[in-house]
């Protein structure tokens, strides 16, 4: 049984999931970083305070720290009902349990919350969508996307995926997407030819292990440079 979602949830990750899903350094973090489509992450909140130079952009900052609460509080429970009917879909070897992961998303979420009610975050969380961003050509070192392209390639299409990677390339000298699977733990279809696209037009590409893992066999990242 796989995940069934019928729209983009507002789940957020952490600081530490962000350095393991896109295997960031020390000197990645030291970046100027546009996480692209963060929802109510608190990698944004967790890494300014360590002096960090992030920027997030999603369509849900067009909404109050309340009403994004809602939503989330909203789809939660379902979810992690979900991941308790489907066992054999997640691996614990980060979040140890259904209950833990369940905790970890409301720690991130309580931590996003307190960020962005604060008036120092209005420039930090833009809204914003693909596969049209606001920013200026090379605005960034480094974009992120986490759970977002990819993963829900049965509600967005080819074309879609195809204008937002080469978006956030035009906003950034590097792109790196996780995970590569889908809601029902299928390779995105999408995948190779968006690669092969972006051989063509004279990127690097590279697929690239990671230390995270929940979905089963999500480990694996998408990272595209400029030559």
């Amino acid at each position: 049984m796989a995940m069934q979602l019928d729209r983009v949830v507002p789940f957020g990750r952490s600081l530490d999931e962000y350095r393991q899903m896109f295997a960031l350094t020390a000197e990645d973090l030291q970046r100027r970083i546009l996480g692209v489509a963060d929802g109510p992450a608190s990698f944004n909140a967790e890494l300014t305070a360590l002096g960090g130079r992030v920027t997030s952009v999603d369509p849900l900052y067009g909404l109050a720290a309340d009403a994004i609460q809602q939503r989330f509080d909203a789809v939660v429970d379902g979810i992690i009902e979900q991941v308790r009917q489907t066992p054999e879909d997640w691996v614990w070897s980060y979040h140890r349990s259904p209950e833990a992961l369940r905790l970890n998303r409301v720690r991130v979420m309580a931590t996003f919350v307190e960020d962005y009610r604060r008036p120092c975050g209005a420039g930090r969380y833009v809204v914003g969508a693909l596969p049209s961003l606001g920013f200026a050509d090379h605005q960034f070192d480094l974009a992120l996307c986490s759970h977002f392209l990819f993963l829900y390639s049965d509600h967005l299409t080819y074309e879609f995926h195809r204008a937002a990677v080469f978006e956030m390339l035009r906003v950034a000298q590097e792109v790196r997407i996780f995970p590569l699977l889908t809601l029902t733990l299928a390779r995105s279809p999408y995948l190779a030819p968006i690669q092969a696209d972006l051989n063509a037009q004279g990127y690097e590409v590279s697929l690239e292990s990671v230390p995270y893992e929940l979905q089963r066999g999500a480990n694996q990242m998408l990272v595209v440079r400029r030559r």
